[in-house]
């Protein structure tokens, strides 16, 4: 038995977390040593009781091995582990990291920087043009959107992204044989084609609500931040936003109407001291400096500071219109004629590449290069 199979297996059966499978391995030196153990060689393990024994001891080991592969196989899905170099960095950090991660789609999407939208599956029309719309504008920014595939929110920060020709990834708490809801498996195809849908849960575990705790810290252990639009006070959204802190991931919260349930979470997320979030330029601002380590800019010309950097049509009209004098948002709009989303999200971008600096007030002035 090779070491994925041993992962696959030990990730199936029943009371063995990732926490738990690390603490055996540890013991007994190798996921294969684990599969193979006896009673005698299981005894005596901390935290490893009579049940848990029984479970290991008495798992369909082969059977379910053959089953899972057949299935792997005719459904295009390929197995990350942690030991992998496609597993990803920053959910390789968080405490309790996936044993083994299913990927349907691209697997390369997961290294990219993400922000994750999540909130209630029984939104408001305010609520779902909210998500769809920043979805839209943080992917147009480049970064992937991460999201649960639940109805709701998560179905519209998915839509969002996609409308923008962007990367989305849809975390399931089931297996990936199963859509959860039903209703969203063209969406489900439509995110594989371009990003990944996953899961740590093996192919046919069924959509059962203890499940989808797990699946949340995965959600935003992904993502840089975590953006919370619309949400209950008792909210899987709000486990996200625990997840996040717990992770060191910054939260964002969309502020709703007062007296609304629907908007309770997410205000009292924003007295708990959460970025309240009216634009995607709040976000953009949070996670500038975060995310410059993911982008890797030509030093600047000598003469001046862009012709040796690649930018956007969009980015050579802002920068020319910015110069040593600051100039506000306002005022560069009017300028150069583009909407305010694009000329900030240009800037956000010409700040990464440090040919732009934003000062006070929603000011940019261009930074000199050395001579």
């Amino acid at each position: 038995m090779n070491k994925l199979d041993a992962l696959l297996i030990l990730n199936a059966i029943p009371g063995l977390g990732p926490s738990r499978i690390r603490q055996l391995i540890e013991h007994l030196g190798s996921p294969e040593a684990v599969v193979a153990a006896g009673r005698e060689g299981l005894l005596g393990i901390p935290n490893v009781g009579e049940h848990t024994l029984q479970n290991i001891l008495h798992f369909s080991k082969d059977k379910f091995l053959l089953h899972e592969h057949n299935l792997l196989r005719e459904q295009d899905v390929c197995v990350v582990t942690m030991d992998d170099e496609r597993y990803p960095e920053v959910l390789r950090e968080i405490p309790d990291a996936p044993t083994v991660l299913y990927v349907k789609g691209n697997w390369s999407v997961l290294k990219d920087p993400s922000v994750a939208i999540v909130g209630s599956r029984h939104a408001s029309l305010y609520g779902l043009g909210i998500a769809r719309k920043f979805a839209m504008e943080l992917a147009q920014s480049g970064l992937t959107i991460v999201s649960g595939l639940a109805r709701g929110i998560d179905t519209a920060a998915h839509e969002g992204a996609l409308k923008a020709n962007g990367v989305t990834v849809a975390v399931l708490g089931c297996g990936l044989s199963h859509v959860y809801p039903l209703e969203n498996k063209k969406l489900s195809q439509a995110i594989a084609e371009g990003g990944a849908v996953i899961s740590e849960f093996p192919m046919e575990t069924p959509p059962a609500s203890f499940n989808f705790p797990r699946r949340n810290r995965i959600i935003s252990g992904l993502s840089k931040g975590v953006v919370v639009v619309e949400a209950a006070l008792k909210s899987g959204a709000l486990i996200t936003s625990d997840f996040a802190l717990e992770q060191g991931r910054d939260v964002f919260a969309v502020p709703g109407r007062v007296g609304e349930l629907g908007s309770e979470g997410a205000n009292r997320l924003i007295k708990q001291g959460a970025k309240l979030t009216t634009s995607v330029e709040d976000i953009l601002e949070e996670l500038a400096l975060e995310l410059q380590e993911y982008r890797q800019v030509p030093s600047a010309s000598k003469n001046d500071g862009a012709s040796n950097v690649d930018l956007t049509s969009e980015e050579r009209v802002v920068c020319a219109s910015v110069d040593d004098e600051p100039i506000h948002l306002d005022e560069l709009v009017e300028k150069t004629g583009l909407t305010v989303t694009q000329a900030a999200l240009a800037l956000f971008q010409l700040e990464l590449k440090k040919l732009v600096r934003q000062l006070p007030g929603q000011k940019y002035h261009r930074i000199k290069q050395k001579a």
